[in-house]
């Protein structure tokens, strides 16, 4: 079976709740995923949205989570990621933690939360920009999975 992303906060192309977006407290959603392929070592989560007026805007990086976690709970902080180890890569917001979905008024964004199984830990440091991390992160992709959600502001 191929790995999945999910989450209880709303479904794949649903609309992401309030309370994860800029809009609300501004908390990771909880995700949670399966069928981590044999041999991952470690996991790298990207949250962007490809629908940013600039381009594609990442509001969420992390590497070298530990391949056996099966998920993140809802608003995880950055000391609990530190505790684990897990590296936090600068967002566009220019901080190494989630920020939530905070599009200008009109038509809905697409975020992605794309989960990638590794073959081994990356070479990333803390506050280390995502093109970096991700350029890497793809030389060691075993596997991917990605869940999809949507959040539009009222104007």
């Amino acid at each position: 079976m191929p790995m999945t992303i999910t989450s209880d906060a709303f479904e794949e192309g649903g609309r992401i709740p309030v309370k994860y977006t800029c809009d609300g407290e501004d908390v990771s959603p909880p995700l949670e995923w399966s069928e981590v392929p044999d041999g991952a070592e470690a996991l790298c989560l990207v949250c962007t949205d490809p629908d940013a007026p600039s381009g594609t805007w990442t509001h969420w990086l992390l590497a070298n989570i530990p391949a056996e976690k099966s998920g993140l709970e809802e608003g995880i902080s950055p000391q609990d990621l530190a505790g684990m180890d897990v590296v936090q890569g600068a967002n566009d917001f220019g901080k190494t933690e989630y920020g939530g979905p905070c599009p200008p008024p009109g038509p809905p964004h697409r975020y992605y939360f794309r989960l990638v199984a590794l073959d081994s830990p990356l070479d990333a440091g803390n506050g280390d920009k995502a093109n970096r991390v991700l350029d890497e992160a793809s030389a060691h992709k075993i596997e991917e999975a990605e869940l999809m959600g949507r959040y539009a502001r009222e104007s």
